[in-house]
């Protein structure tokens, strides 16, 4: 056990499916795990073990932002011996061509943030995520039909941002699309020699105005839950 997670060791599988919402996890659990067993309640941040095609997959809870993803995170590959952890959640498009519902497979996550600097003392401002676990991810996404869409991400701490400097940020560093996890995920995969990946669905659009509901972030990503759970079960 940790100060965040109280799930003995032995509860969490090795492939972690990590959305933000712990409503979220929970639906996963009981829509696709077999046997689902709740693991972890700390902080109400939910953790669900079960299978999923005879493979033992943990589904949790991340919270939202870079210190919440960065504990989580770090906790489950230093202290639990996870070897994949693949993040699923939603982000802001930048892009006409990237739609409300897209699936956007994250190749690189640009920030401005302290995280990895403070953590470790690293310059870095772009991570890569696991090009095998992403090349995983793209070879079963078209075994499903599934399109995706690859590119680099703005990973932010400041969700209210002035929308002048969020686009000026995005056309500057190539940025398909913002969130705000995936920047300290793959650092924390990259210090424990772990591997990390990060599916996001376009939960709202800041060229168009368009947006999805919390009821609707929270039940209709399946495209991307289906294809991370899938994943998954081949790791």
């Amino acid at each position: 056990m940790t100060p965040h997670i109280n799930a003995k060791k032995e509860e969490i599988a090795k492939v972690v499916i990590m959305p933000g919402d712990p409503m979220r996890a929970k639906f996963i659990a009981d829509t696709y795990l077999e046997n689902a067993k709740l693991v972890n309640n700390v902080r109400g941040m939910y953790a669900y073990t079960g299978l999923f095609q005879g493979k033992k997959i943990t589904v949790m809870a991340s919270g939202m932002g870079m210190p919440s993803i960065g504990i989580y995170s770090y906790e489950l590959f230093h202290f639990y011996d996870v070897d994949y952890i693949i993040r699923i959640g939603t982000a802001g498009s930048y892009q006409t061509a990237l739609n409300v519902y897209d699936v956007l497979l994250v190749e690189e996550s640009y920030s401005d943030s302290s995280y990895a600097q403070v953590q470790n003392g690293s310059t870095q401002d772009i991570i890569r995520a696991s090009q095998m676990l992403n090349q995983k991810i793209i070879e079963v996404a078209k075994q499903m039909n599934q399109p995706l869409v690859t590119g680099r991400v703005y990973s932010t701490d400041v969700f209210y941002k002035n929308q002048n400097d969020r686009f000026q940020m995005a056309e500057k560093h190539h940025c398909l699309a913002c969130e705000m996890e995936s920047f300290a995920l793959f650092h924390n995969a990259n210090i424990t020699n772990k591997q990390a990946a990060c599916l996001l669905t376009i939960s709202n659009h800041f060229i168009t105005g368009e947006e999805t509901t919390p009821q609707e972030r929270e039940k209709n990503l399946t495209k991307m839950i289906e294809l991370a759970l899938e994943v998954g079960a081949k790791l």
